[in-house]
C-alpha cells in the first residue's frame, strides 16, 4: 500500500509539472504522451516475448512515439500508412517465426495505445485557454474511478463482477467508483471556477457529472478489456515499473479509454460555459 500510495503521489506530481508548464513549454503534455505511448507498446510486445523480432518491434515503438509528437494532418496520415506497411511487410517476410494473432496483438495496440492517449492533446485544443482543465478531467476521472473501486472493493467488496476475468473486482468496488468519481469531478468544477477563476468562468456541473458516470463505465471497461488481453494471451503481468501499481498499462488502462470519451463528450457538452 505505501508503494501504492507514494507511486500515486509521484504520478500526480508529473501530471500537475506539465500543467504548471504548458504554457512556457506546450510540448511537455506531448513529449510525456509520446513516452507513456512507447513504453506502454513495449510492454504490451516484451509480454509477448516478441521484443527480439526487430522488423515488427521497431515500426511499432517508432508510430507509438511519434503519433502524438506530429500533429499535422499529412504527418499523421503519413505515420499510420507507414506503419501498416512495414509491419505488414515484416510479418510476410518472418512469417515462420511470427504468426498472424501476434502481429495483430502487437498491430491492434500500437493503433489503439498512442491514438487514444492522443485525444488529450486534442481536449487541450479543444478546451482553449482552459484545454488543461479538459486534461486533467480526463485523466483524473480514471484514475479517481480506479481508486473509488479499489478501495470499496478492498472495505466491502462481496459480490464478484466478472470473476473469470478479474477475480477482484467487484460489485461494490463499481458503486465506489461512481460515487467517488462523481463527488470529485463536481468538486473538482468548483475549485476550478471559485477559487482558480474566482467565478469569472461558469462550469457545468451537468457536464461533470455525466463525465463521472461515463469515465467510471468506461474506466471498469478498460480495466477489464486490458485484464481479458493478459488471459488471452497468458500474460502474467504488463511489468512493475511503477511500484505498487505494475506497469505502464496497469495505470493508464483506464485512461486509455476514458480519454476518447471525454473528449467526444464535451464536444457536445462544453465543460465551461462562459
Amino acid at each position: 500500500m505505501k508503494n501504492r500510495v507514494l507511486s500515486g503521489v509521484v504520478l500526480v506530481s508529473f501530471i500537475v509539472a506539465i500543467v504548471c508548464f504548458n504554457d512556457t513549454f506546450p510540448m511537455a503534455l506531448n513529449i510525456a504522451l509520446a513516452l507513456v505511448s512507447v513504453l506502454g507498446v513495449w510492454e504490451i510486445i516484451s509480454a509477448l516475448g516478441m521484443a527480439k523480432n526487430y522488423i515488427l518491434t521497431v515500426p511499432s515503438l517508432l508510430f507509438a512515439v511519434m503519433l502524438p509528437l506530429f500533429q499535422e494532418d499529412l504527418w499523421r496520415q503519413t505515420l499510420y500508412f507507414a506503419y501498416v506497411v512495414l509491419l505488414f511487410s515484416g510479418l510476410v517476410r518472418y512469417h515462420k517465426s511470427a504468426t498472424f494473432r501476434e502481429v495483430g496483438i502487437v498491430f491492434s495496440m500500437t493503433l489503439m495505445i498512442p491514438t487514444a492517449l492522443d485525444t488529450l492533446i486534442g481536449l487541450r485544443n479543444v478546451g482553449g485557454e482552459h484545454g488543461m482543465f479538459y486534461v486533467i478531467i480526463a485523466i483524473f476521472s480514471a484514475w479517481i474511478a480506479d481508486t473509488g473501486a479499489f478501495f470499496a472493493g478492498s472495505l466491502f467488496g462481496k459480490h464478484k463482477l466478472c470473476p473469470e476475468i478479474s477475480p477482484k473486482k467487484t460489485v461494490e468496488g463499481v458503486v465506489g467508483a461512481f460515487v467517488l468519481n462523481i463527488a470529485a469531478m463536481l468538486v473538482f468544477g468548483y475549485v476550478f471556477q471559485a477559487f482558480y477563476y474566482q467565478h469569472s468562468v461558469e462550469v457545468s456541473y451537468l457536464t461533470l457529472a455525466v463525465i463521472g458516470v461515463g469515465s467510471s463505465i468506461t474506466s471498469i471497461l478498460g480495466d477489464l478489456s486490458f485484464s481479458l488481453i493478459k488471459r488471452s494471451c497468458h500474460i502474467k503481468d504488463f511489468g512493475q515499473m511503477i511500484p505498487g501499481h505494475g506497469g505502464i498499462l496497469d495505470r493508464f488502462d483506464s485512461v486509455i479509454f476514458t480519454a476518447p470519451f471525454v473528449f467526444i463528450l464535451v464536444q457536445m457538452m462544453p465543460m465551461i460555459a462562459g
